[in-house]
């Protein structure tokens, strides 16, 4: 083993909240730093890494003076910057913005505070990695990627060193940690010697990572004794301590022909995907409301010159990204974390609210809306990049004005064009409120000025619009056996009162969408620990909600309501389902008062189709699945393609959600993994006594939504990319006045994008120039020529992307300068 060398890796995996809070874990950090500097004290050849942007801030903040040595080391080469990220994430629940924004405030803290930046990507413990990665790491100026889930025993298949290829064509060259990131004294030995194993033939160097980990700790003296010991054994291979981006190097400049792997890096704690329900839908809550407000903040700063509140911006998405920690996000710690995690989220959404209501405040002030009699205007806002029809509700009280509430109103856009509109039920439950709701087609990134208008010839109004448009194709029926029947254009849904599933015919193709009742509420049995470690399908169905009441809740011009309520032990679920005259979806609004222990909650489409293809979202991307029931992790739309069942016609349906991140497609059945209910922070082998007393997870209330999306056509003409965007990011309505001194039209779109595969996702103000950034992304993984034009900024962008590309554009104010294509941290590429 002369020739072979074992690159001994210094750390300490440090897990900032787990068994333990934040207070704890910032102590153990400062421990832990204060330990590695003092053993470089002692040994000259000892050098150690530390990750997380977050860290390094709490120690620069509460002892500067260590911070100072920190900084030193990091000069002399002995210690190693290593994450460039601002925590270690979870690597599939985070959406992609937040994945850039980890890079983004990660590598300009690296950068002010050090005169660098780290090139070595770095979440050992992460429970899986998502295929878009490499692509962000590389253009994140990460050029190297460490991990160590899922190990061998789960994905045999993945190499220990190999370059991890994006759609895009970006390489990062990955190690896979072998065995464990981390070991106690006692244990270190048995992990060189095991480590040193596995050198080959063809592979002389791999890198052996220890020091004490998770609650910190990092090398000791025994262990650093120890590896001085072992180098004098002769039987053993080189151990010379070393940091991992010049190991990296080594390997690129020796130019080794290595295995190139294309796809995700899966599954290891498979249960990680819904455990607590809460912290993934305050997560996809916050990130999409600090999108909008951004976006909407960038086009008033621009048209008004209203200041960007780019330091609160910057707090809240510290927040955020602190937060997807992978024991905080993945739904592993316990349970008082959640508390605090809660407080960063909610100060976090408070901070977007605010800009958010600052920024279209600010714009439909200056819309020009002239007086107008027994009329009040509302401004809608569509965060956007594409002309979007969305259900917009207007709430009406004695406050706006009292003959509103009595009244037959009518809803006109800005052409003068009367809108059916229908009266629901209001939020408030107190006399002379009302509330109108109908479909509004809004402007790309942009806003639309409708009125609510009483009129005594309202409803003949109405009428006589809908009968020169061939009279309403939208109604509901009660059957004999006491079943509803909800119908319009495209489809029609009945409510099986046996059930409580619903079954759906699509006119379009004459065929029936499920092969069985849908939307059922299945329990399946599910004893294992928080993370699932071992489980990799859940499958074990011990009993289904059962129907209590279906009933009509609205029926109108523009949408009808069942809610289907069914109750299972001590348990009792709501489903309210939306059927629109203009839209071609179903939007599914869920109550669950869940008060049950070991098991999992899941809703079940099993589609008519044969030779399905399960296509998931992921992290600015997209991904394909073998439907084998596995448990698999997706964001915002999960789709099952194929042809129905006993003909050649092409069908499909896509899923989408609001706040869940956890689905499995078993053929063509199509399952969404609304909960489950282990225990906090609960991890084997540690056995629960069924006497003793435990905290179960997502007992009592919550609340989601989803749609189902029928398409005759394929997903990408579908357009389940943009549907999901509007269920997350919904319109903004403002009740105005009149103000005719406004120099803004009464309909404006800020931006037009061509081809409809290019989404953007991000307008924001540049971190250092004086410019906006826009980020967008290609959505089909094919080559796309686009233009981009922001028609106030006298802007066309025309560019190239390649296929599953994020582009990122550096546009200066001053309406002269280039713009520029930067990379995700906003340099010029």
């Amino acid at each position: 083993m002369e020739n072979d060398v074992l690159f001994m890796i210094g750390n300490a995996h440090i897990d900032p909240v787990w068994l333990w809070r934040w207070q704890e874990g910032f102590q153990e950090i400062k421990a832990t730093f204060r330990s590695a500097l003092d053993r470089m004290k002692e040994d000259e050849d000892f050098v150690f890494i530390a990750s997380s942007a977050a860290f390094y801030a709490w120690v620069e903040q509460t002892d500067p003076a260590m911070f100072a040595e920190i900084r030193e080391h990091v000069a002399d080469g002995r210690w190693g910057l290593v994450g460039g990220w601002w925590v270690e994430p979870d690597c599939n629940v985070p959406g992609g913005e937040s994945f850039v924004r980890q890079g983004l405030y990660g590598q300009r803290y690296f950068a002010s505070r050090f005169g660098r930046m780290v090139r070595v990507g770095y979440c050992p413990d992460s429970f899986g990695h998502n295929a878009a990665l490499p692509q962000i790491l590389k253009r994140s100026g990460l050029d190297f990627y460490v991990f160590m889930r899922p190990g061998p025993h789960e994905n045999a298949d993945l190499p220990h060193l190999f370059w991890w290829e994006a759609d895009d064509g970006s390489r990062v060259l990955t190690y896979r940690i072998p065995y464990a990131y981390g070991t106690s004294g006692s244990q270190l030995e048995a992990h060189i010697r095991r480590s040193g194993e596995l050198l080959a033939a063809d592979h002389h160097a791999l890198m052996c990572f220890y020091g004490v980990g998770n609650h910190g700790g990092g090398p000791t003296r025994e262990n650093i004794a120890l590896i001085h010991a072992l180098g004098d054994d002769a039987n053993m291979p080189l151990l010379t301590m070393a940091l991992p981006e010049p190991v990296f190097a080594l390997v690129s400049e020796q130019k080794v022909r290595l295995p190139v792997v294309h796809d995700e890096l899966q599954h290891h704690a498979s249960g990680c995907y819904a455990a607590h329900s809460g912290v993934k839908r305050w997560n996809r809550q916050a990130e999409q409301a600090l999108m909008a407000a951004e976006k909407w903040s960038t086009l008033a700063a621009w048209v008004n010159k209203v200041p960007y509140p780019a330091n609160d911006f910057e707090r809240a998405w510290k927040n955020v990204l602190f937060n997807q920690f992978h024991d905080i996000l993945a739904g592993t710690s316990i349970e008082t974390a959640y508390d605090d995690a809660r407080l960063l989220y909610s100060e976090a959404q408070a901070i977007a609210a605010r800009a958010y209501n600052a920024a279209v405040q600010s714009v439909a002030w200056q819309v020009r809306i002239d007086p107008e009699p027994e009329t009040m205007p509302v401004v809608v806002f569509n965060p956007h990049a594409w002309t979007s029809r969305v259900l917009v509700e207007v709430a009406l009280g004695r406050l706006d004005n009292e003959s509103y509430v009595n009244a037959s109103c009518v809803i006109v856009d800005d052409t003068g064009a009367v809108v059916p509109s229908q009266s629901v039920r209001p939020e408030p439950a107190v006399p002379d409120v009302s509330q109108l709701s109908f479909v509004a087609e809004l402007p790309p990134l942009g806003y639309r000025t409708y009125r609510v208008k009483k009129s005594i010839d309202a409803g003949i109004v109405l009428k006589s619009k809908q009968q020169e448009a061939g009279g309403s194709s939208h109604y509901a029926t009660i059957g004999q056996t006491g079943e509803f029947v909800l119908d319009n254009a495209w489809f029609r849904l009945e409510f099986d009162a046996a059930s409580g599933g619903v079954r759906l015919f699509d006119k379009r193709v004459e065929a029936a969408v499920f092969a069985a009742p849908a939307a059922r509420a299945v329990v399946i049995d599910d004893p294992s620990d928080t993370w699932s470690h071992g489980v990799f399908h859940f499958d074990r169905e011990v009993g289904a909600f059962a129907v209590e009441r279906i009933r009509l809740l609205e029926h109108g011009p523009v949408k009808s309501v069942a809610r289907v309520t069914s109750i299972y032990g001590a348990s009792r679920l709501t489903q309210d389902f939306t059927l629109y005259e203009a839209l071609p979806q179903i939007d599914v609004r869920v109550t669950v008062d869940w008060h049950e222990s070991f098991k999992l909650l899941r809703l079940t489409f099993p589609l008519n189709l044969a030779s399905p293809t399960a296509t998931y979202e992921i992290p600015y991307g997209y991904i394909v699945r073998p439907p084998e029931g596995e448990e698999e992790p997706g964001q915002s739309w999960v789709d099952v393609s194929g042809t129905l069942r006993g003909t050649e016609t092409a069908y499909g349906m896509s899923l989408l959600n609001d706040g869940k991140y956890s689905f499995s497609v078993d053929g063509a059945v199509l399952g969404l993994t609304v909960l489950r209910s282990p225990i906090y922070a609960h991890h084997v082998p540690f056995t629960p006594d069924p006497e003793g007393v435990h905290t179960f997870m997502d007992q009592g209330l919550q609340h989601f939504r989803y749609a189902l999306l029928p398409h005759t056509v394929t997903w990408k003409q579908a357009q389940p990319i943009q549907r999901a965007a509007e269920l997350n990011q919904p319109p903004v309505v403002l009740k105005e006045t009149y103000h005719p001194w406004g120099k803004l039209p009464q309909r404006a779109a800020f931006i037009a994008v061509e081809p409809d595969n290019i989404v953007v996702s991000v307008l924001k103000q540049a971190e250092d120039d004086d410019a906006w950034i826009l980020r967008c992304y290609e959505t089909h993984n094919v080559a796309t020529p686009a233009t981009i034009r922001l028609p106030y900024w006298d802007r066309t962008i025309q560019t190239v992307f390649w296929p599953g590309e994020i582009k990122t554009f550096l546009i200066p104010s001053d309406r002269v300068s280039l713009v520029l294509e930067t990379d995700l941290l906003e340099r010029e590429i």
